[in-house]
């Protein structure tokens, strides 16, 4: 059983699993290409211009630089990228991140009380943005770099009017209600 199956409880339906947008990625692959093509061109320039322990001395430094350049803004990036999840079941929203410590937030379905979405121009061509989920009690939580933002805020007020739906059929199928002819209430609903 993987993630994020064995974060749900045994009932628990899964909608939607997403990690952040791949936008996120853009600049960490920028970086690793220009980090690259300067790391080529010094190691080049130390080759010809150093001879023996020097140019050696060089194309490490070189080589260190890089695997510093790339671990700090390629790798890392990737990784938390990787490692964020957005997730929607039947019951609540679960955001999780992290490798080495994690952190997460679980919002029960019936503790939502708005879902809103925003997103600009440039996250409109890709198909992202911002989902802010507010409770009753809480201030808003904001979740970035949403793909398909539009889709997984119909997918989360269905979900919530859904929820409070059936919340509210069962408070008023409680012991007592009926269908006025003193007969318990069922089925269709007019």
């Amino acid at each position: 059983m993987g993630y994020p199956d064995d974060a749900l409880a045994a009932d628990e339906e899964l909608l939607l699993h997403r990690h952040p947008h791949w936008k996120m990625l853009v600049l960490p692959t920028v970086t690793f290409v220009v980090a690259t093509a300067v790391a080529g061109f010094l190691g080049g320039l130390a080759q010809d211009r150093l001879d023996g322990t020097a140019g050696v001395v060089a194309l490490v430094v070189v080589l260190v630089a890089w695997l510093a350049v790339v671990g700090w803004r390629c790798v890392a990036p990737l990784v938390s990228w990787k490692s964020t999840h957005f997730i929607v079941t039947d019951r609540r929203v679960l955001v999780r991140q992290g490798v080495v410590t994690h952190s997460g937030i679980d919002i029960p379905l019936g503790r939502i009380s708005n879902v809103q979405f925003r997103h600009g121009l440039i996250d409109r061509m890709m198909r992202t943005g911002t989902l802010v989920i507010a409770s009753a009690a809480d201030d808003p939580l904001e979740f970035d770099d949403i793909p398909d933002v539009q889709r997984v805020h119909s997918l989360l007020y269905h979900q919530v009017f859904d929820a409070m739906q059936l919340d509210h059929d069962d408070h008023r199928e409680g012991p007592g209600y009926t269908d006025g002819t003193g007969s318990p209430r069922r089925g269709w609903r007019g």
